[in-house]
């Protein structure tokens, strides 16, 4: 028997309790994890690849991809010990490039993972008890650094790494928010936290220094470098609307959690952590940032979209966006409350997808959330709807490629293993235990807790048409021909004919429960295995076993029958055959494919291929059936509903034409109406624009009679300013001679003091010069008797010095004597040894040189081995990788021309309805162009009007203006005259007090000295310090108003010349004016015109609008259409042309586009087609809207 390896193919399936389950690869590529494997999904050609997890798994806890796209980090437990495998994703097939395995702190498990910018560092965090945070260089299976993040043993949620910063580290948890930096091989905190900290779920970094964090109450935080600095809580919002999409339904409650048989262990440990009270508060499990702003989940099934404020440090909420109902449940508002617990953006933010806690993908364009304007986008199915529960029945067919399973969720699902798609999917309210598929693939058995229904597999249904008694049927079995079924209940075996759909007969013997049942090729026998240890062999003919293996240490867990039925192999706990716990495995009929399914509801399809790598030969070649089942009745409806669109689709039109009409006779009558009141407008404003013009006449003379006034009365004032002057100047100049005359006698004065003080220094000078002569001749004396004393002892040292060296002499020539012989002696012994040492270095150098050749020679030898045998492996590989390239190749080839033959088709479809719409779209045109050139002229004229009527109020601003300066002028020159006067009085109230001080200073005539001292006190008091002051004060006082008299007549000058040249120009366009000023005042009149046509059209769009819902059926016209409509109008409204028209062309729209939808509907069943085989022109104008129709 030759050995077969399983290749997985597909998987159906998400493990949603991975932390960060899903992300982008690349725009077209995502990557999730799901069963032991990670999957690499492509969104546009729905091609799967794996990324096998290490051997003996026990699952996987959390994923990270490096910001370059190059490497996957995944954490697993492997045989009970923790493990961090990393992936380099660019090699194909991904293979591994590190594993960490081996550390040197205690851990049980890593719950978060996150690569540096730069991809070389890894952060890691262990769970609790010892809630470590590692910094790992992964490429040397280093740690930099650790610490323990959390010492109260808190549950941790997530950990980051700032994305322009590689020191910067980001760690939340259970009342955790802590900022760390790696610097100088140590993690330090660079945040505190202050007060009570909230249970923190989930955080992305927003900017450099800038993260948004969420809570388990709703509350969304901004810290920058640890310090908050924006803060706001999501509102809880019930629907507003029941509207119905064309398969989304709003749930009638978005705030409820999910039982607590949840399938995903993390979001069962944060929903543990969380008080009871906050329950009924929006969690925030899910944070992704954008360029805009960020997106977090806000509660079950609502996701919001929160962009940034310009110039300011907050966010403000811009969309929602919510889970959609699903109309295949059993209670359709169950399925939006499910939580979403990871969200990620594609590399252009084109794409948002949302993992949730019932292991669904979701995903929505963000182009589609800016075009729904206050209401929230719905998601869609990334894949489609997938179990989130375990699976506890696997089923296959002969006739079609289909898998038949059944789970604890509630659900029955066919799947298609060729096309890799879910083809029918149905909720129910009971669990279903076990399901059975017939070979024809047109009915299924599923064992129910209550009872055992036999359905039908419709087109797009799954209904019953028998029930069976038999509860909490755990194993049900068709026949390899169709024609009988076994079910098991407890111990009892039943078969039951599916032609009479009757009870044949009951199989007992078991004495415990039935855990599998097979029947043989020829469906003559059938073979059991329970939990007692018993495999007997049933005789379906006589009702009695023919043979039984009974071993009572055992329990059977599946049995399995060779073809020829000579062989029976059963599996059980004492593990005789390899035991498949908790899991199911089924091969197809032709052997193509293995089918697996587990506990977390993932259903994986393996390729089959023997040891070379091909497929197994196909003994059986069966060719699958393309019929369907579809009931009498549905077709019967389906073709009245057809006749009647037809119908109603024909009314339409004759509707749309005759009210067309009416509407050109309506414009005409106004464009009439306008043009006679215009005329009319335009004669009483040629009246208005004479009495403006004498109006203004009168103002320019009065203008000019102020201005001759005003200058008249500044040349006086002039005048009187240079005479008073002139006065001044001349008394300053009097005083500045006197001022000189006492300045000449002052440096005379100066020049006698220095004479006489040159004349005492000379003097000084001499003196000094013979003192010190006398001093330095004595000095000199005393040096040269020293200098004598000193030549004296240097001759006796000299004299004891040549002796002492003569006997030095006499000792060191003996001594050099004896050493020179000790030299020669050994030179000449060191010149024998050098020689010797000479001959064997040569010796000791030629050996160690043929040892290393010869050691050369080895290693050469080694690497070319080595080489070789690496180039053979290598090339195996490649062999065998390029044989799986061609085959996947041709699969692509032939899905491609059938794609491309399905697309030319749906081009020539398409080009005929574009021909129509081409058609219809000129003669619009042409209908709509004419009027749009008379308005657009009309417009032209009242922006004209409008800006004279701007330039008019300009100009008297700048009058108004002008007169208030002259105004302000005249005060000032007020308010000047009077201090003159002022300064006037002062003066002559001086000279009284002057007068009054000298006549009493003549009183002391005859007394000199106080005479004198009168004198003084008089002149200190009025010459030397008050006319010093004043005289100054006047100068400065004179220059400055002189000046500002200057400027202020040159500013006058350049006004009156701005004034002079503006006049010109506007005498010049009168005319224009006159006509500008005209449409303005004509505007009030237009619109109470148009408010009186208004109330008429009002009355003919109400009661068309009647008409339209008489003949209508009231089912299919929504009454929300015409509430809005009814509420939108009111009395005042003004209603345009172009708004009239559009207004009934949308309702008329959207009444054809529900029409066709249901006419499209009809057309998809097989052997149905329209009358006269061709389908109505859309009416939307863009073909990617009729191909999504189409769809």
């Amino acid at each position: 028997m030759s050995t077969v390896v399983a290749q997985a193919l597909h998987v159906f399936g998400l493990r949603s309790h991975v932390a960060n389950n899903i992300f982008f690869f690349d725009e077209q590529i995502i990557i999730f994890p799901s069963g032991n494997h990670c999957v690499k999904y492509n969104l546009d050609q729905k091609w799967q690849k794996f990324i096998p997890g290490s051997d003996k798994s026990q699952g996987m806890l959390a994923l990270s991809i490096s910001p370059n796209r190059r490497y996957l980090a995944i954490s697993e437990t492997v045989l009970e010990r923790p493990t961090i495998t990393i992936y380099e994703l660019s090699s194909i097939p991904c293979r591994k490039r590190k594993v960490l395995n081996n550390f040197d702190f205690q851990v049980q498990k890593f719950v978060s993972l996150a690569f540096s910018p730069d991809s070389k560092y890894l952060l890691t965090q262990t769970s609790p008890p010892e809630s470590n945070l590692v910094y790992w260089l992964w490429e040397k299976q280093k740690v930099m650094a650790m610490i323990r993040s959390d010492v109260q043993s808190n549950p941790i949620y997530q950990v980051s790494i700032n994305p322009q910063d590689n020191t910067q580290v980001c760690v939340t948890g259970n009342g955790i928010f802590k900022l760390l930096r790696f610097a100088e091989g140590t993690l330090k905190q660079t945040n505190f936290q202050r007060g009570e900290s909230p249970n923190y779920l989930a955080h992305a970094w927003v900017s450099d220094d800038k993260i948004v964090v969420g809570t388990d109450t709703g509350r969304l935080f901004l810290f920058e470098s640890g310090d908050t600095r924006w803060e706001t809580s999501i509102m809880v919002k019930e629907p507003t609307s029941s509207r119905s999409l064309d398969v989304i339904q709003e749930s009638e409650s978005l705030i409820e959690f999910p039982p607590p048989s949840s399938p995903a262990p993390s979001f069962e440990q944060i929903v543990a952590t969380t008080n009871p009270h906050h329950m009924t508060m929006p969690q925030v499990f899910a944070i992704a940032a954008y360029s805009k702003g960020f997106a977090c989940s806000a509660g079950p099934g609502r996701v919001l979209l929160f962009e940034k404020v310009e110039e300011k440090e907050f966010y403000r909420e811009s969309r929602e966006i919510r889970i959609p109902s699903d109309p295949q449940s059993n209670d359709p508002s169950q399925s939006d409350k499910q939580d979403v617990l990871c969200l990620c953006f594609s590399p252009s933010e084109e794409t948002l997808i949302a993992s949730t806690s019932k292991n669904q993908l979701y995903t929505i364009t963000m182009s589609l959330t800016e075009i729904s304007k206050g209401e929230p986008a719905h998601f869609e199915y990334l894949l489609y709807p997938l179990h989130s529960a375990a699976i506890t029945g696997l089923a296959t067919c002969i006739r079609k490629p289909l898998i038949a399973t059944c789970s604890l969720d509630h659900s029955i699902r066919i799947w298609n293993y060729e096309s890799n798609t879910l083809e029918l999917f149905k909720e129910y309210q009971e669990e279903a235990y076990t399901i059975s598929l017939h070979p024809s693939g047109h009915f299924i058995v599923v064992g129910f807790a209550d009872k055992l229904r036999l359905m039908n597999l419709l087109i797009d249904d799954i209904r019953p048409f028998k029930e069976y008694s038999v509860r909490g049927c755990k194993e049900c079995a068709f026949s390899n021909g169709g024609h009988l079924f076994a079910a098991v209940n407890g111990n009892v075996i039943h078969i039951f004919t599916t032609t009479s759909l009757e009870n044949i007969t009951n199989l007992k013997g078991h004495t415990g429960k039935i855990r599998s049942v097979v029947w043989n090729l020829d469906d003559s026998k059938l073979i059991s295995a329970g939990t007692d240890g018993a495999v007997y062999e049933w005789n379906l003919s006589t009702g009695k076993r023919e043979t039984e293996c009974v071993l009572k240490s055992c329990s059977y867990n599946s049995v399995t029958v060779s073809p020829d039925a000579k062989v029976i192999f059963a599996v059980g706990s004492d593990q005789t055959l390899k035991e498949i716990s908790d899991s199911l495995m089924l091969l197809t009929f032709d052997d193509q494919f293995l089918l697996t399914v587990a506990e977390d509801g993932c259903l994986f399809t393996w390729r089959v291929f023997d040891k070379d790598g091909r497929g197994i030969k196909r003994e059986r070649e069966v060719g699958f059936a393309e019929e369907v089942l579809v009931t009498k009745t549905d077709m019967e409806e389906k073709a009245q509903v057809l006749l009647e669109l037809k119908t109603r689709v024909e009314e339409l039109k004759m509707e749309n034409e005759y009210q067309l009409r009416l509407k050109d006779m309506n414009y005409s009558e106004k464009i009439k109406e306008l043009t006679d009141k215009f005329i009319q407008e335009m004669e009483s404003l040629k009246t208005k624009n004479q009495v403006l013009k004498t109006e203004k006449e009168k103002q320019d003379n009065l203008h000019r009679e102020r201005l001759e006034e005003l200058l008249e009365k500044q040349g006086r004032e002039l005048q009187d300013l240079e005479c008073c002057n002139n006065q001044k100047l001349l008394l300053e100049y009097e005083k500045y001679q006197e001022l000189q005359l006492k300045s000449q006698r002052m440096q005379e004065e100066y020049e006698k003091q220095l004479r006489d003080n040159d004349e005492t220094k000379s003097q000084a000078l001499e003196e000094l010069t013979e003192f010190y002569e006398a001093k330095l001749q004595e000095k000199t004396s005393l040096l040269e008797e020293a200098q004598e004393d000193v030549r004296q002892q240097l001759r006796e040292f000299e004299e004891t010095k040549k002796q002492i060296e003569e006997d030095e002499d006499r000792e060191i020539q003996d001594i050099k004597t004896k050493y020179e012989r000790k030299l020669r002696d050994e030179k000449e012994s060191n010149l024998r040894l050098k020689g010797e040492t000479g001959i064997m270095r040569k010796k000791f150098s030629s050996l160690q040189k043929e040892i290393e050749e010869r050691t050369n020679d080895i290693e050469t030898l080694k690497t070319e081995q080595m080489k070789l045998q690496g180039v053979i492996k290598s090339l195996e590989k490649d062999i065998q990788g390029l044989k799986r390239e061609i085959q996947e190749r041709d699969e692509t080839i032939q899905d491609k021309e059938k794609r491309i033959y399905d697309l030319k088709k749906k081009n020539q479809e398409l080009e005929k309805f574009k021909f129509v719409l081409d058609y219809k779209i000129k003669e619009l045109k042409k209908q709509i162009e004419p009027r749009e050139n008379e308005i657009k002229v009309m417009k032209e004229q009242i922006q004209e009007m409008e800006a004279e009527l701007e330039r008019f109020h300009k100009q008297n601003t700048q009058l108004e203006l002008n007169i208030t300066e002259l105004l302000q002028k005249l005060r000032a020159t007020d308010q000047e005259m009077r201090k003159e006067q002022q300064k006037e009085r002062d003066l002559e109230a001086l000279v009284r007090r002057f007068k009054t001080d000298l006549h009493n200073c003549v009183a002391y005539i005859q007394e000199p000295r106080l005479l004198k001292e009168k004198i003084r006190g008089l002149f200190e008091k009025y010459v030397q310090r008050a006319d010093m002051v004043e005289i100054a004060g006047l100068n400065s006082d004179l220059q400055q108003e002189y000046a500002r008299q200057r400027e202020h007549l040159e500013r006058n000058l350049a006004t009156l010349k701005k004034k002079v040249v503006k006049e010109g120009e506007l005498h010049r366009a009168d005319y224009v004016r006159i006509m500008q000023e005209n449409v303005s005042l004509i505007k009030e009149i237009n619109e109470l015109r148009r408010e009186l046509k208004l109330t008429r059209s009002q009355i003919f769009d109400l009661e068309s609008a009647l008409k339209l819902s008489k003949k209508t059926r009231p089912q299919e016209v929504p009454e929300t259409v015409l509430s809005k409509d009814m509420a939108s109008i009111s009395p005042t409204m003004r209603l345009n042309e172009q708004e009239e028209t559009g207004r009934i062309i949308e309702m008329q729209r959207l009444e054809i586009r529900r029409l066709r939808d249901q006419i499209q509907e009809q057309e998809q069943v097989p052997g149905f087609h329209t009358i006269a085989g061709v389908r109505l022109p859309s009416l939307v104008d863009s073909d990617v809207d009729f191909e999504v129709h189409n769809k």
